[in-house]
């Protein structure tokens, strides 16, 4: 009875997962707008967008749901009338500065732009100091031999 009710478990407990993927997709996830001029923007912003499923490709090389939902949400708006930068900017709004392969220097991200050149500041200290002991230690080992 207990096995039973653990496999019962299992399987409502599944079935949100397989009716996710068995979902259509989305209208303009894998077709193109009619217009070239209108796909042109919406394919050169897929390309600066991370999926965010797959981490490392962009939403126009991905073929996760989640990308595929992405591709149409930027075509319908571009299709609609909005800028490529409108719609860039209410993705980063819905899925945060990570979305983005540029983001922009903001409260939460002027970390990723500031710690990589304070430790290459460090390591550049770091190596003239060392260097300079070492010509010093050149110079007195000289004046020793002499």
């Amino acid at each position: 009875m207990i096995r039973a009710l653990a496999v019962l478990l299992l399987a409502m407990l599944s079935l949100p997962a397989a009716g996710q993927d068995a979902l259509p997709p989305a209208p303009y996830a894998y077709t193109q707008l009619e217009d070239p001029a209108l796909e042109a923007k919406a394919t050169a912003l897929m390309h600066t967008l991370r999926c965010l499923k797959c981490q490392s490709q962009s939403i126009a090389d991905s073929d996760a749901p989640m990308a595929g939902d992405m591709r149409h949400q930027v075509r319908s708006r571009i299709l609609a009338g909005e800028e490529p930068e409108a719609v860039r900017a209410w993705l980063i709004e819905r899925y945060g500065d990570y979305v983005s392969y540029s983001p922009e220097v903001s409260q939460t991200t002027w970390p990723l732009f500031v710690i990589p050149a304070l430790l290459a500041l460090g390591a550049l200290l770091v190596l003239v100091r060392r260097l300079g002991r070492s010509r010093a230690d050149e110079t007195a080992a000289e004046g020793d031999a002499a």
